[in-house]
């Protein structure tokens, strides 16, 4: 019976440890596994895991060798298989309607600012004002146990919602307000907001005051709710006074509202557009009719874009406060995570009307 080679004694010096195998070829996905690093070490796969995970009761050198290991192999960690793992993640999964729109860009700058200051890493999903769309990210998403959700406004399919409540993660609703006080979310009062330009609009001396809208969503309905009812208590609301259209706004949308209205009704005398692009639309459209602009039609927006205040003249509309909803939303889902709740899960941030020559 051959002797028993015995155990070398332990010793901080890499070069004790066992010659390095050479690195196993990454799987056919080409992703560097814990597996991978460990068999390029020479160790278990449980010890490289300790020692990225912080280093706890691993060799200093042996730890300095895996994190460069790991840095030249290209090893990242798996967020998803660490999720199932731990039970834990540091994922939170944002749903916007789109990207192309200014303000949803800084809402999540905003949102990923505090986030990422506190450990956590954003996933965007974009809806597309789609509610199939959204229904189908969260069947994506939420098998991934991201640790929490941003989701924009309150138009979830009742599918959504039920995936929503039987998942268990928290979730802080933008842009809009619910009155239930288990419900958390940040935002401002479209209607009021659509109110208040209606009123400005009034108390200016306008009387034939349409509302164009594009795109349709919930919010722009609100804004709309706003207008009509504001209207309404003036004795002056009229239904020809409210176009509709349903496709995305644009520049070009304005342009081509500001032409269809005036044709439709030449009396009308100010227009309240429910976004800034088509309300800079129509801005520029009037520059090219020779329009006069308040004198003959006064012209409003609302969310105060970038370069509404750049116009010709600058446009009237309504501020929203986006990047404080962002801020905002993910400091209360930090709380919700803590498992510190607030007494008020209902924030207001209001909004601003920012009256400029254009009415």
């Amino acid at each position: 019976m051959s002797a028993r080679r015995p155990d070398k004694p332990a010793s901080s010096d890499s070069s004790d440890h066992a010659p390095a195998p050479r690195a196993r070829s990454p799987r056919a996905s080409g992703r560097v596994t814990l597996q991978d690093v460990a068999a390029h070490i020479g160790v278990s796969a449980m010890t490289v895991s300790r020692a990225l995970r912080g280093g706890a009761r691993v060799d200093p050198q042996l730890l300095q060798s895996i994190r460069e290991a790991a840095q030249e192999m290209g090893y990242v960690p798996d967020p998803a298989a660490r999720a199932l793992a731990s039970q834990k993640s540091n994922q939170i999964l944002m749903l916007v309607p789109m990207l192309s729109n200014t303000l949803f860009v800084e809402l999540i700058e905003a949102a990923h600012a505090v986030l990422f200051a506190a450990g956590y890493q954003a996933m965007i999903g974009v809806t597309h004002y789609d509610r199939e769309q959204e229904l189908q990210l969260l069947q994506s998403y939420l098998p991934l146990r991201p640790a929490g959700l941003l989701v924009t406004g309150f138009e979830q399919s009742p599918q959504a919602q039920m995936l929503l409540e039987q998942s268990r993660v928290p979730c802080v609703h933008m842009m809009e307000l619910s009155d239930a006080a288990e419900v958390a979310c940040v935002g401002f009062s479209q209607q009021q907001a659509g109110a208040a330009m209606t009123a400005h609009l009034l108390d200016r001396g306008y009387r034939r005051i349409a509302f164009c809208a594009g795109q349709l969503d919930a919010r722009v309905m609100q804004r709309a709710s706003g207008w009509r009812q504001t209207l309404e208590r003036a004795g002056l609301y009229a239904s020809e006074l409210e176009i509709m259209w349903p496709q995305p706004t644009s520049m070009v949308m304005g342009a081509q509202l500001l032409e269809a209205t005036l044709a439709q009704d030449p009396t009308v005398d100010a227009i309240f557009f429910c976004n800034d692009d088509i309300a800079q639309g129509a801005l520029l459209q009037a520059l090219r009719l020779g329009l006069d602009v308040p004198g003959k039609l006064a012209i409003a927006g609302f969310n105060d874009l970038p370069g509404s205040d750049q116009m010709i003249p600058p446009l009237t509309t309504i501020r929203s406060p986006r990047a404080r909803i962002g801020e905002e939303s993910a400091r209360l889902l930090l709380q919700l995570l803590d498992g510190n709740p607030p007494a008020l899960l209902r924030r207001d941030l209001g909004y601003e009307l920012v009256v400029r020559a254009s009415s």
